[in-house]
């Protein structure tokens, strides 16, 4: 072989070893995101969800994608989320749309929960198939961020009261914390409302800050500690009845994910999703139970008079919020019109709890 035949097949043999290297360490090239939650890690369903889809992600990308839970306030304050990732500041969040009034308005709580809302099954199908979802991701992109469906939540409790309420004259002037869309309407009601934190609660109300609170469901209450010092619990939560939570992301760092990854996300979503509402259902009923004959609550069901009044409101604001913004006029119209559509069906299905005497 001469020299010059040797040199070359030497050049080839390096090029070749370069390419292997180059490639090896392409495939061992790790995505690290930090994930700011709105939820601390340790609380149930909410919280809890979120350190489940991170781990989940992790072990299915075999540690090549990490996402880093940082628990409220660790990167930014919880209710910031939206600008934090719209900024880059941080990759994603675990949060819910109902906190970005804020920074959008009100017509983003759709997207969480609606008063006197659907079923689940009937939720998903207006966003994810119906167009609520894509009128999401428009609103969203001006902000160069993405949204995804990420826990499903079934009905929470309409509040917790130091006193009970002896009629709906009695809400006027109180203070309470309250959520979304049904603060519009309890505010309708003379109530004065603010949306605090899930930290931040426990102390405004034990501080008399606030009078009252809603915030979720049972197990999520009974962790929060509400019981200690509002003892009457009221339902059904009229306001909250499915409650769709969300994964935020930067628009930037999603695009730049391999396609690989971006499934591992969308399969992670819809476990966390399916596994997320099971957990409630199944943990609600004892916590119910927990709070009457551990913690001496009492379960108070609003009467249909007064579920009637909460309806009305509800419809007002409707309709006041439709005729001053825009874009809560383009989410409200595609909303109900979908129910509409789907009454036929809806009503076709419905059942009573039993038909026995």
């Amino acid at each position: 072989m001469s020299r010059t035949s040797l040199k070359v097949l030497l050049a080839a043999g390096i090029a070749i070893a370069m390419a292997v290297s180059a490639g090896s360490a392409f495939a061992q090239k790790k995505v690290k995101w930090k994930m700011q939650s709105a939820f601390g890690g340790t609380l149930p369903h909410l919280g809890t969800s979120g350190v489940r889809f991170a781990n989940n992600v992790s072990e299915a990308s075999g540690g090549k994608f990490e996402i880093k839970f940082y628990e409220p306030g660790a990167l930014v304050p919880a209710l910031e989320c939206f600008d934090a990732v719209s900024k880059g500041s941080v990759d994603a969040c675990w949060t819910t749309p109902g906190y970005h009034t804020g920074k959008i308005g009100p017509a983003v709580s759709f997207f969480t929960a609606v008063p006197f809302g659907p079923s689940m099954g009937e939720f998903l199908a207006w966003k994810i198939f119906g167009g609520g979802d894509q009128i999401r991701n428009e609103i969203y992109a001006k902000h160069g961020v993405l949204g995804f469906n990420a826990l499903v939540i079934g009905p929470e409790t309409s509040g917790w009261f130091k006193e009970p309420v002896k009629s709906l004259d009695s809400l006027k002037g109180m203070k309470m914390r309250f959520f979304g869309l049904g603060a519009q309407v309890m505010q309708k009601l003379g109530v004065s409302t603010q949306l605090l934190a899930a930290a931040d609660i426990y102390p405004a109300l034990e501080r008399g800050v606030i009078d009252a609170t809603e915030f979720s469901m049972p197990s999520i209450d009974q962790k929060l500690g509400f019981y200690q010092i509002a003892k009457n619990n009221y339902f059904p939560g009229w306001h909250q009845y499915v409650s769709v939570n969300e994964f935020l992301v930067n628009k930037k760092a999603y695009d730049a994910l391999s396609k690989s990854n971006k499934m591992i996300l969308q399969l992670a979503l819809g476990e966390t999703i399916s596994w997320g509402y099971a957990e409630t259902e199944w943990r609600n009923p004892t916590a119910m139970n927990e709070n009457v004959n551990k913690h001496g609550v009492k379960n108070v069901r609003w009467t249909d008079e007064q579920l009637a009044a909460f309806e009305k409101a509800w419809d007002e604001v409707l309709a006041e919020l439709s005729a001053k913004d825009a874009t809560f006029k383009q989410v409200a119209e595609s909303y109900t019109a979908f129910r509409k559509q789907y009454k036929v069906w809806g009503e076709a299905q419905a059942l009573k709890p039993t038909y026995l005497p």
